[in-house]
């Protein structure tokens, strides 16, 4: 047994003798654990402020509710969930009134739209600041994101005086003749609330489309006009390209948090326009709806762990390429 280990052992030793002779070549040497160990704040932190949140979203999921107190009992271990998680998720999608299903859709809609306004805004912007604004770009980049330094409700109540049947907007346009009485932006118009959800995260999709249409070689988009490409054909063969990454993680950064988004819909859109986010805000505003909030709310991770989980893929052959 002695001698089998000292042969294991051995040229393990001599790897790493190795490794530590090519790094003190290239400069200082570190042993393994150096390196990871500067992630150990951001791990301990993730495993508290998100593993165990998550652990008891589960537990309220397949526990019960106090008949007296209306207060959720979560199922703190793990063998007494058994496939409650199913049973209860289906009783939320079969709702007889169709109001989960007609939320369901109308996220998927509005999150759609929305996140395609943002990127057909924050796209020309972010190109705009990366190739046209020069010493200004620091000017251009304050003014952009001033707005957002205000609470993001304050905002929203903004839009609210705007859109009012006195505000601004429609004095303006029935001002200009284009109405010839107050419209009532504010009764539950789709619309309303997409524009709401592009106003408030569109930031989200013009920072990574601004770092990388940065990073781009000037070289490249010279070497696309000497070889006799318009500019149009140089943004789409070049530019375009070079940026697909940065559009793909913007729509992740903008787009997944539109699907928890409550406070939008509340201020400028009505019951008729409610999205997921409001069915579990609204459970947990209701007597006992916790586990019903918190298997809405994995329902919702669940959904949002596919186009995660492609961004992954996608960025992962994208380096390996």
């Amino acid at each position: 047994m002695s001698s089998q280990a000292t042969t294991t052992t051995a040229p393990r030793r001599q790897r790493r003798a190795q490794e530590r002779i090519a790094a003190a070549e290239r400069g200082a040497w570190y042993p393994r654990w150096f390196w990871p160990s500067f992630a150990a704040p951001a791990s301990l932190y993730l495993l508290v402020f998100f593993v165990f949140p998550f652990y008891v979203v589960v537990a309220v999921t397949f526990g019960g509710v106090d008949p007296i107190l209306r207060q959720p009992v979560p199922a703190w271990n793990p063998t007494s969930w058994g496939s409650g998680i199913i049973t209860f998720t289906l009783s939320n999608l079969t709702h007889s009134d169709g109001l989960y299903y007609d939320a369901f859709i109308h996220t998927i809609v509005f999150v759609a739209l929305a996140t395609f306004g943002c990127l057909l805004i924050g796209y020309p912007f972010a190109y705009f600041l990366a190739r046209h604004t020069g010493r200004w770009r620091g000017v251009f980049l304050a003014l952009f994101f001033a707005p957002f330094w205000i609470s993001y409700m304050l905002r929203m109540l903004a839009w609210i005086s705007l859109l009012a049947e006195d505000g601004w907007i429609n004095r303006g346009l029935m001002a200009l003749g284009i109405f010839k009485q107050p419209y009532n932006f504010l009764a539950g118009k789709p619309w309303v609330v997409i524009v709401g959800l592009i106003y408030g995260y569109v930031p989200y999709m013009v920072l990574p489309l601004f770092a990388t249409l940065d990073r781009i070689p000037s070289s490249l988009l010279e070497a696309g006009r000497d070889l006799g490409a318009s500019p149009s054909k140089t943004f789409f063969r070049v530019t375009l390209p070079q940026s697909r990454q940065a559009i793909l993680a913007g729509v992740v950064l903008a787009g997944l948090p539109m699907f928890g988004d409550y406070f939008t819909n509340n201020l400028l859109g009505s019951t008729r326009t409610s999205m997921f986010g409001n069915l579990i805000d609204n459970s947990l505003s209701s007597p006992g709806g916790a586990p019903q909030a918190a298997s809405l709310v994995l329902m919702l991770m669940v959904l949002l762990l596919i186009p995660l989980w492609y961004y992954l893929r996608s960025t992962k052959r994208e380096q390996a390429a």
